[in-house]
């Protein structure tokens, strides 16, 4: 009995500030993890978005991209037909067969940070899958009910706080009201990468969609994901690990040898010479049109420009410009 009073007044009590789960453990514990979505417990608050607008966080660069998408006559119409014609239900058919459905039961962390990022942003929680592969990479698909796949290889490579910045990237895209369009590029994408080029469905996005049509709409996806990491940074709440996560997508495992400062510094380089030289500037844009994401230097430099705007803090704190400082 003695030894059970005296285990109790070691114990302390610590609440987790994403998901509100209660966590036994003991004074000068190394780095304490949550036991439901294990991730760091700290005595920080988290702050969840009862009212978060889109229009407060996205991107110039998505703004312009997509006000051009939309300029286009009769593109949402011709992506409405794609979708009805390729069938979201294939997407649900094609995970369900081939990837593992992330429940409370099966993969519970992963779920509790699916559940910490819609929580956070105010988006009703979609279906989440882990699908294995070699490519570190996540997608968002489907209109009515999305669907969010989060490749193995991803998964295996990041910690716990960069997972929930990728699962908080693609709630993103269902908060900014992305995933019609994004669907519709992820499509073209596919086909354009794969041996299903002789397939029917090659025709079909040929016959629905103009090649303008798909070069803006690939165009804007790209832009997009600038936009979610904005939404992944509201969600955890620190930079560091967005810089973090590009870090290990640009550099793989071999990351864990490179000087974080020095790969922020990389990206303040990039964008300085980005805006300075028309010739890197150039060939940036150049070399992108054929990606589906933009550089992950690149990201983490829109990243480093968005906090250092003071933009960030103003949307975390609530707070006017004069009084965010």
């Amino acid at each position: 009995m003695a030894d059970s009073d005296s285990e109790l007044e070691t114990t302390e009590f610590v609440r987790c500030r994403y998901c509100g789960q209660r966590n036994q453990t003991k004074p000068g514990s190394s780095e304490p993890r949550c036991g439901r979505c294990r991730l760091l417990l700290s005595n920080e608050p988290h702050k969840k978005f009862a009212n978060l607008n889109k229009e407060q966080y996205i991107h110039p660069a998505d703004s312009r991209a997509l006000a051009a998408l939309k300029a286009i006559p009769g593109i949402d119409s011709a992506l409405k037909k794609l979708l009805v014609v390729t069938g979201e239900s294939a997407i649900r058919v094609i995970f369900t067969a081939s990837a593992v459905k992330v429940t409370r039961e099966q993969c519970p962390d992963l779920h509790a940070k699916l559940t910490i990022a819609c929580n956070t942003l105010g988006v009703e929680t979609p279906d989440l899958f882990v699908q294995q592969s070699p490519v570190a990479n996540a997608f968002t698909g489907g209109v009515e009910r999305p669907v969010i796949v989060l490749y193995s290889q991803l998964i295996e490579r990041l910690s716990d706080e960069e997972v929930l910045a990728v699962v908080a990237h693609e709630v993103g895209h269902i908060h900014a009201e992305h995933v019609l369009y994004l669907t519709a590029a992820r499509l073209i994408e596919y086909l354009a990468k794969t041996a299903v080029l002789a397939s029917p469905l090659t025709g079909i996005v040929k016959e629905l969609l103009t090649l303008t049509m798909r070069t803006a709409l690939l165009a804007w996806a790209r832009r997009a994901e600038l936009s979610c990491d904005r939404a992944a940074l509201l969600v955890t709440q620190d930079a560091n690990v967005i810089g973090r996560t590009m870090m290990k997508l640009a550099g793989g495992t071999y990351a864990s040898k490179v000087d974080y400062e020095r790969f922020l510094g990389q990206a303040r380089d990039f964008e300085r010479n980005y805006d300075a030289k028309a010739l890197d500037r150039f060939w940036a844009d150049v070399i992108t049109a054929g990606l589906s994401h933009p550089f992950p230097v690149w990201r983490v430099s829109e990243i480093l420009k968005w906090v250092e705007s003071g933009d960030y803090k103003r949307l975390l704190t609530g707070k006017p410009e004069s009084e965010a400082a």
